[in-house]
């Protein structure tokens, strides 16, 4: 998705570590010296996550006819392997730059099977799977110590099953194996050792498809989100990284975020005695503001952080029972308030996070003889995790000043609502988004603690 990527544009330059520049103290008390941390060599990780499609699909019966529309969304639980060889060099204005090659190959356990909608003949499945997926990408991003925020992109293939199944005819069955592009972002730090963690989201393109079964045709656009943390081994390099104290996080802070965001909303529409079960898929950007708590004990960090954000997400592509019921669903805001538990590495703070989450949902529903709008309210919850990391603008701002990278997965349940004479709509909303954010720490400069 598209947005998300524009929603992390800022972590190739949102990324900072500056342990290695802090006062000398007395040698008694002073810590081991940390070495330069140099990203050039070759790598070999493993990483796993989830994925998410956003497959518009188009029913139309006879060709030309009537017909629906709805997106496809296989999810599920995605893993697999990565190599590839950095080389970081150093630039005169942005400081040291990484460039890469990667390549992977991932298993994937992205399906579904929920929509169900009908045709002129009767009840009409979609089953649609992706058992596995490939990138080969170049990498670019800022290196700022033993962080480094990039982007990627480059050549995306992958095995894509569709198949449908209507009443009274031949399944319409396809496999294959399609190939496209990538494009992404992430951000990679320093574990100790020669170990790195990373946290990434890949958006995947791989075409669109058109095909003709009898009388009928099916138009699908295939478009994957993926959401993933890595582990990374260095081999050879200039030697070994040693970790340098934990940072200081402890204290109040108050910042801003923005990214974007993708809908799986499964739902369903009920008119007289027929029903019809779909996928709504708002998507689009968000971006708000953050005020959080940290309390540390050692390299232990325990927090507590609220957020409002305001939301561009729509899907006004839906139509079901044949082109005679069109949604238009909105996501204008929504916000959280969350524990957070992290682990220093140096400056850098990995964390998880979860919590309360509520939201406004917005569902336009148009019929042949009515148009109703639902403004609903709803509540739920937030998981996530994230990168937490000293930040520096070409010298503008100062030690005070950190960036995160932070994946949510929002839950704010389901709601029901009548449309029309006798029309029923459900929804249940979930969110997935990735977002970056700066913070301003009030106490004292996150620096390490010696």
């Amino acid at each position: 998705m598209k947005k998300i990527l524009a929603g992390v544009a800022l972590i190739g330059s949102a990324v900072s570590a500056q342990a290695a520049d802090l006062a000398v103290k007395a040698p008694y008390l002073k810590a081991p010296a940390a070495a330069i941390y140099d990203w050039t060599g070759f790598y070999i990780g493993a990483n796993v996550g989830v994925g998410l499609g956003r497959d518009l699909t188009a029913h139309a019966f006879p060709a030309g006819g009537t017909f629906n529309s709805t997106y496809l969304q296989p999810q599920g639980v995605i893993g697999g392997g990565q190599v590839g060889y950095n080389w970081q060099s150093n630039t005169t204005f942005l400081g040291p730059l990484l460039i890469g090659v990667e390549a992977d190959i991932q298993g994937s356990g992205m399906s579904t099977g929920h929509t169900t909608l009908n045709s002129l003949a009767g009840p009409v499945n979609y089953n649609q799977k992706l058992d596995w997926f490939t990138t080969v990408r170049g990498r670019v991003g800022l290196v700022r110590g033993p962080v480094v925020g990039y982007f990627t992109g480059g050549f995306a293939a992958a095995n894509v099953k569709t198949t449908v199944t209507e009443v009274g005819l031949v399944p319409f069955a396809l496999s294959e194996t399609r190939t496209g592009w990538t494009i992404g972002s992430g951000v990679e730090a320093a574990l100790g050792g020669n170990w790195t963690g990373k946290i990434e989201y890949l958006y995947l393109d791989l075409g669109n498809r058109n095909d003709t079964f009898g009388t009928q045709a099916l138009r699908t656009q295939y478009r994957e989100s993926i959401f993933r943390a890595g582990l990374n081994y260095r081999i050879g390099g200039t030697g070994m990284y040693i970790t340098p104290p934990p940072a200081n996080w402890a204290g109040l802070y108050l910042g801003g975020n923005f990214g974007g965001a993708i809908g799986r909303n499964r739902s369903s529409s009920t008119v007289g005695a027929f029903t019809e079960q779909f996928n709504l898929s708002p998507d689009g950007y968000v971006g708000g503001g953050q005020i959080g708590y940290n309390w540390q004990a050692a390299n232990w960090v325990f927090g507590a952080e609220a957020d409002f954000q305001g939301s561009t997400q729509k899907d006004d592509r839906t139509a079901v029972f044949n082109s005679t019921v069109r949604y238009n669903q909105k996501l204008p805001w929504f916000g959280t308030a969350r524990g957070r538990l992290g682990y220093s590495v140096g400056s850098t703070l990995f964390y998880a996070t979860g919590g309360y989450a509520y939201g406004n949902v917005k569902t336009n529903v148009v019929t042949a003889t009515s148009n109703d709008t639902f403004n609903r309210t709803r509540s739920g919850y937030a998981v996530g995790a994230g990168i937490e990391t000293p930040f520096q603008l070409f010298g503008l701002l100062g030690p005070n000043w950190t960036s995160k990278t932070e994946y949510l997965y929002v839950d704010l349940g389901s709601t029901t609502d009548r449309f029309g004479a006798t029309g029923v709509t459900t929804s249940k909303v979930t969110e997935h988004m990735l977002r970056t954010g700066i913070n301003y720490h009030f106490n004292q400069p996150v620096v390490a603690k010696y």
